[in-house]
């Protein structure tokens, strides 16, 4: 199985703009980061995933911002949000709770274990520098058999990207995240869900693409 290591490279995770995140994160966005078409196909998967998990189920959105693109006709537990700017956690109408955390200083996270029917991630993945830790910590605060999704498209904020995802096209970071998964442990085999997005016509735009990596928490072993 890979490591953290063999899946980054020496240097992947070096950033273009090597100042620390919250220096850039300071400032507040209050925009989406993907457009209509990729936020649709987004929050149907996400309705998908989560439709079955019922009321009770507590969900963390992972890497939060202004916008979380959960399905609004879901109806679940307490949604939690993790992110870099508390403005941005604040203006998140979807939010109940919300926690300012680096992950790439520490990727603790301040939740119980097993405290989540789910975890979600969008567009934020190719920022960590730290991402098997990560991983590892989801699968700490997932309750058995609960999905994490990782989700991306091909924007990105290119200096704070770290390099081992900017030197790789749309397959290579599907195979990255794969990959982290797999370092982490904990998780059953991911799914893969692709959509390419619909390309601009002369007489109006396109989509961006968009992909998602979901695997579940690996369940414990039956006792007889």
């Amino acid at each position: 199985m890979a490591s953290e290591n063999d899946l980054l490279g020496p240097d992947g995770r070096d950033k273009d703009d090597a100042t620390p995140d919250g220096e850039f994160y300071r400032q507040a966005r209050m925009v989406a980061h993907i457009d209509d078409g990729a936020i649709a196909t987004l929050t149907s998967i996400y309705r998908e995933l989560l439709t079955p998990l019922g009321p009770e189920a507590h969900v963390l959105d992972l890497m939060s911002s202004r916008y979380s693109h959960l399905p609004m006709d879901v109806e679940l537990g307490e949604i939690a949000g993790l992110g870099m700017n508390a403005a941005e956690l604040r203006a998140n109408p979807q939010l109940g709770a919300a926690v300012v955390q680096d992950l790439n200083a520490n990727p603790r996270m301040p939740f119980p274990n097993a405290y989540f029917g789910a975890v979600v991630c969008a567009v934020s993945v190719q920022y960590l520098t730290k991402p098997v830790a990560v991983f590892r910590e989801v699968a700490r605060i997932l309750r058995p058999t609960g999905p994490f999704c990782v989700a991306f498209s091909n924007r990105m904020f290119p200096t704070k990207a770290i390099r081992a995802w900017r030197e790789r096209d749309d397959e290579g970071h599907i195979d990255l995240v794969t990959g982290y998964f797999a370092a982490a442990g904990g998780f059953d085999a991911p799914q893969v869900i692709r959509h390419a997005g619909v390309a601009a016509r002369w007489w109006g735009g396109g989509s961006d693409p968009l992909y998602a990596v979901i695997a579940r928490k690996s369940a414990p072993d039956m006792v007889e």
